[in-house]
C-alpha cells in the first residue's frame, strides 16, 4: 500500500540516457567513433576560429598547443571513458553535424517514448541528466528513432523528444552523477515548484548513480536493458531493477 502511495506522489521523473533510454552500444559504436572520425577535419577548418575557441580552449594548456596533441588527448580520453566536462562539450559541437545530416540518430527502446508521453500527459515533468553535456542531450533527443523498428523516415531526422522534456543536467551543471551532492543540487534548482526529494524518482542503469539519488532523498530504480553489463545478485535485494517502463504507473 505505501509503495502504490509513492508512486503516485511522484511528481518529476529525472532521467539517465545510455543504457537507460538507449542502448549503450549507440555511444560507445556510434558516437564515439563519429566524433573521433570528424575531429580531423573540425580542427583543420575551425582551429583558428572564434568560434571554435571556447571549445579549444577548454582543454588543459598542455594539449591545446597543436591540433596532433588536442587529438591526441581527446583519442585517449574517448578509450579511457574518461568523462571530462571540456571533452563532452567538444564531441556535442562534433555530433551536431553528424544529426543535422541524418547520419546520426538515437535509438530510444521501444517501450521508452510511450511512457515519456504518458507521463508527460498525466503532469509529470520529465528531466535529463546525463554524463553528456547538456547541448549533447538536447541533439540526442532532437533525433530520435526506435530500436529494431524500421526507419519510418529513412531521409529525414528523426522525431523530436525535447518538447515533453523540461530541463537537462549534466556533470557541468550539477555535478558528478555518482555523488549525492549533484541530486540535492538538482533539487535546489527545482525546489520552489517541487520542494519534496521523494516525489522525484530518478531511473539509472548505474547503480552508484541511483544509491547517490536515493541517498540524496529521491526514488530511484536501476534499469537493467539489453546490452547493459549484468547486475550482481545483491542488486535486487537494495534497490528495485524494472527492465522496461512498460507497466511503471506513477
Amino acid at each position: 500500500m505505501a509503495a502504490a502511495a509513492a508512486k503516485k506522489a511522484i511528481q518529476v521523473v529525472l532521467l539517465d540516457i545510455e543504457g537507460t533510454v538507449c542502448p549503450i552500444s549507440f555511444v560507445k559504436d556510434v558516437l564515439y567513433p563519429y566524433s573521433l572520425s570528424a575531429l580531423p577535419e573540425t580542427l583543420a577548418s575551425k582551429w583558428d576560429s572564434p568560434s571554435f575557441a571556447p571549445y579549444r580552449d577548454a582543454f588543459p594548456e598542455e594539449y591545446r598547443a597543436s591540433p596532433a596533441a588536442l587529438t591526441a588527448h581527446v583519442q585517449d580520453l574517448v578509450t579511457r571513458d574518461v568523462k571530462a566536462s571540456y571533452l563532452k562539450s567538444l564531441q556535442g559541437l562534433l555530433w551536431k553535424e553528424g544529426y543535422a545530416s541524418g547520419a546520426l540518430k538515437a535509438p530510444l527502446f521501444a517501450d521508452v517514448l510511450p511512457a515519456l508521453s504518458a507521463w508527460h500527459a498525466a503532469g509529470i515533468k520529465l528531466m535529463i541528466y546525463s554524463s553528456g553535456s547538456v547541448p549533447a542531450q538536447k541533439l540526442l533527443f532532437q533525433h530520435t528513432g526506435v530500436v529494431d523498428q524500421p526507419d519510418e523516415n529513412p531521409n529525414g531526422l528523426g522525431k523530436d523528444v525535447n518538447p515533453l522534456l523540461s530541463d537537462y543536467f549534466d556533470t557541468v551543471n550539477a555535478g558528478p552523477k555518482t555523488a549525492a551532492a549533484s541530486y540535492s543540487a538538482i533539487l535546489a534548482a527545482h525546489a520552489t515548484e517541487f520542494p519534496t526529494a521523494s516525489t522525484w524518482l530518478f531511473l539509472s542503469d548505474n547503480v552508484l548513480e541511483v544509491a547517490a539519488a536515493k541517498e540524496a532523498g529521491l526514488q530511484s530504480y536501476v534499469v537493467q536493458r539489453p546490452g547493459n553489463a549484468p547486475l550482481a545478485a545483491s542488486v535486487a535485494d537494495e534497490h528495485r531493477v524494472i527492465t522496461t517502463f512498460d507497466g511503471l504507473k506513477l
